[in-house]
Formats: structure tokens, sequence, C-alpha cells
């Protein structure tokens, strides 16, 4: 077992019996699970829309490499600047140079987990810029000293009464604060940082290669902020965020919207095209689009694994997984969790130190039924599972004990030797050993074959 796999299993353990993290979750969840059941009330063949986003999507991974250039040379005729990044450490070497001979001292950024993946602010840090998170959940996890807890919902993990909490402490405002009076005072806060940044920093939700645009969603406005008053846009996106036309927005706009929030589209979606232009008063003087590998052209070699590319972050997978809603996004201890991330991270960051989250899965199917754009996320686990064993990552423990749990689930004489006392006890040891204290096991009862004999003596 690794030092990674470890921290997991105590981690998960300790977040699945907090039983007031669960009590926020489980409201926070509850308000999604609502509002997502009538967002999709509204498709009158929400199944048809799925699999027509699922046919674009695995069009563009078909011809990853032609889309990508056609975005590239259409939005650089509009004037910006696209840079190629193979990792993380490439990507932030080039903002780095663009920060640095530009001037910057100040950075807003929109929420964006591309940012998050090359840990972006940890960067700017480094090296005395300061970044500063404008999505409200962003803004308080960043306040709080913390990762986003979810892709889409960053502060889920937070109640009201957290977030005064932490307000007061590090801002001086009221202990009771209301929700509407802590948005207000970050709002207030933000607009200084809007007219003061030198670059705004945005993710892209689609890169539209036909008109070489960038396409964001959101609903708070900040993305816009961010980028309408600073001097530079730059765009950090994965090389997979790409979408043949602009007229297949209508499709995923409302799609990524009712499986994100519950809303029937989100409320200001914005197509980025380029700096402005000579004779227009908006916009900024430059841009930049950073694409970015780290990882993706890997897993797009791998069997059916680079169907995981096809995701739009929706974060479905997340909310309907009863995993997640048990331990929680910081268990998993990478950029993506959830579902989507159990499948990529090994990928991304080693099959070896990350293995054990694609066994973090009950293999419900949840995750599957409900991703808009058709993803087996559950077969994919399954996948990285076999490579896991595979390649030799299994402990001898686990190796010794999956033969034997085989060789004894083979034979039906060995599945019925020991009465229920005898393995009602056996399987309350090996719970306490294996799943802890806190668990109780599952009682057995009568075999199945004497319960069959009794019911067939006639």
């Amino acid at each position: 077992m690794t030092s990674r796999e470890k921290i997991f299993q105590s981690e998960a353990r300790r977040v699945a019996f907090d039983l007031q993290h669960r009590k926020t979750i489980r409201f926070n969840m509850s308000k999604y699970d609502a509002a997502v059941a009538k967002g999709k009330s509204h498709y009158t063949n929400l199944e048809l829309a799925k699999k027509q986003a699922s046919s674009i999507k695995e069009d563009v991974l078909q011809n990853l490499d032609k889309y990508l250039i056609q975005f590239e040379e259409n939005i650089t005729k509009n004037g910006a600047k696209v840079i190629w990044a193979r990792d993380a450490y490439e990507a932030i070497a080039q903002i780095v140079l663009i920060l640095k001979s530009n001037n910057v001292r100040l950075i807003v950024k929109s929420k964006s987990m591309t940012t998050e993946e090359i840990e972006f602010n940890e960067s700017m840090y480094t090296i005395d810029i300061e970044s500063v998170e404008t999505d409200l959940g962003e803004y308080i996890v960043q306040v709080a000293g913390e990762k986003p807890y979810h892709i889409v919902t960053p502060a889920m993990h937070k109640s009201k009464e957290d977030i005064a909490r932490l307000f007061n402490e590090k801002f001086d405002t009221k202990p009771d604060s209301t929700p509407e009076e802590l948005a207000d005072f970050v709002r207030r806060k933000l607009r200084e940082k809007y007219q003061l940044a030198d670059v705004g920093v945005t993710g892209a939700n689609f890169l539209v290669a036909d008109t070489g645009a960038v396409s964001v969603t959101e609903n708070e406005g900040n993305a816009l902020m961010s980028t309408s008053f600073p001097r530079i846009h730059i765009v950090i996106a994965g090389i997979e965020k790409i979408i043949p036309s602009v007229k297949y927005l209508s499709l995923l706009l409302p799609l990524l919207a009712v499986h994100g929030t519950g809303q029937q589209i989100s409320a200001y979606n914005t197509l980025f095209n380029g700096p402005k232009k000579q004779g227009e008063p908006d916009g900024p003087e430059k841009m930049y689009v950073i694409l970015i590998d780290n990882g993706r052209t890997h897993l797009f070699g791998i069997d059916d694994r680079y169907k995981v590319l096809k995701c739009i972050r929706c974060g479905a997978c997340l909310n309907w997984c009863p995993v997640y809603r048990n331990i929680g996004g910081f268990t998993y201890a990478s950029t993506y969790s959830g579902p989507v991330g159990s499948v990529i991270t090994p990928h991304f960051k080693g099959m070896k130190e990350y293995k054990h989250l694609s066994f973090a899965s009950s293999l419900c199917g949840k995750c599957t039924e409900g991703c808009p754009v058709k993803i087996e996320l559950h077969r994919l686990l399954l996948y990285n599972r076999r490579d896991a064993v595979a390649k030799g990552y299994s402990s001898v423990c686990e190796k010794i004990g999956m033969k034997g749990y085989m060789a004894f689930m083979l034979n039906r004489k060995f599945m019925n030797i020991g009465g229920k006392r005898l393995k009602n006890n056996a399987a309350a040891l090996a719970g306490k050993i294996l799943w802890g204290t806190e668990r109780e096991m599952p009682r057995f009862g009568e075999p199945f074959s004497k319960q069959w004999k009794k019911a067939n003596k006639s």
C-alpha cells in the first residue's frame, strides 16, 4: 500500500463519520438534486440530447488535431496569440514570461479547474504576484487556504455559519453576517481588485474551432468583470475543450447548466474572439490562449479511457456518486475528484501512486447514468483496476486475499462450510480489521441452497 493510499483510507474513514460534514453535504446536495430534477423536466427528450452531445465530443476526439489547428488559425486572425504547453511546468513558464514582460503585479482570476490543475495561484505567489479568485465559492476557499472541494461548487463543504466565522476571523466582519451581507462584502472588495488588475485570467468551457472563440459560462458575472477591466486576458484551457462549431453551443450550454446547477441555462454565456480591435473602446489590449496537454495525449492513446476526454466538467458524476457524497472532495487529494477524477488522475499523475482512486467506487453506475455526454465512467474505472493489477501494483496480501476469495466463491462446498454463527463471527472480525469499528457487516442467513431445498421439498 502506497503512502497516498494510506492517507486516503485514513481520511475517508475520518470524513465519512464526521456527522456535521455529512449534514452540510446532504443539505447542499439536496438543493442540487431538486434543482437538477426540475431542470431536466424541461427536456422533451433528454436522452436524445445526451446522445447528440456525446456524438459531437466523439467527433472531436477522432479529429482533435484538425479542430485544434483550425481554432488556432481563426483566433490568431482575430489578434490573439496561441501558446502550446506540454505540461504544467511549461504552461507556468510561458505565463511568467507574459507577466514579467508586461510588469504585472495583480491578477483577477475567474473560476477554472485547469488553473487549479497547474497550481496557478501557488506559482504566482512564488514570484510575488497577487492572484485573486473572483468566483464567490473560489474566493471563500482561497481565503480559507483550501483547494476547491467540488469542480462546480468549490465551497460546498461549508455552511453559511462556517463562512461567517471565516470572514469574521479574516476580515472582522460581523460573526453573524447573513449570506447576503457576506456576498455584498465580497462584491465591494472585488470591485477594487477589478479596477486595479493588470491581467484577467479565465478558463474555457469550450473552444470553438470554426470561429476561433473561447466560450465561458458563469452565473456571477465575475469572468466578464475579469476580462473587461484588465489590459491583458489570458485563457488557460485543456486541449480537449475544443468543439467544431459555434452552432453546437445551443445544445452543449443548456446540458452543462442543467447537469451542473439545474438551470435551463447559466446567467452569463460569453464568446471571447480576441483582444479589442482598432476603434473599439472596450476589451483587453492583448489576449493569450494557453492550450495545455498535461497528460491528455497520453490518456488519448489508452483504449477506451480516451473517452473520458469528452467530459464537459459539469460535476454531475460527483453529485450522483454515493462514495463522493460520503468521503467528500478533499479526500481524493487531486484536482479532479469523484468518478471522473478517479479515471483521469492515475493517468495524469501515475497509476502506481493513484490507483486507489479507481477502487473508490461502488460501480453502481450512477455516474454513467448522470453523465450528459454518456461517458461510461464505471467501465473506465474497471479498466483502470485491471491495468493496476496487470502492472503488478497490487500488494502481496491483496493478491493472496483475492485468490482465496476466488477459490472460495467458485466452490459451493467451501461456501457452505460452517453455520451462520461461524460466518458472522468471522465476518465481524474481518470487518473490524478491514473496515474499522464504525461500520457493521451485513449478517449471514441460511445458505441459499438450503432455502431452495426447503422451498422445493414437495
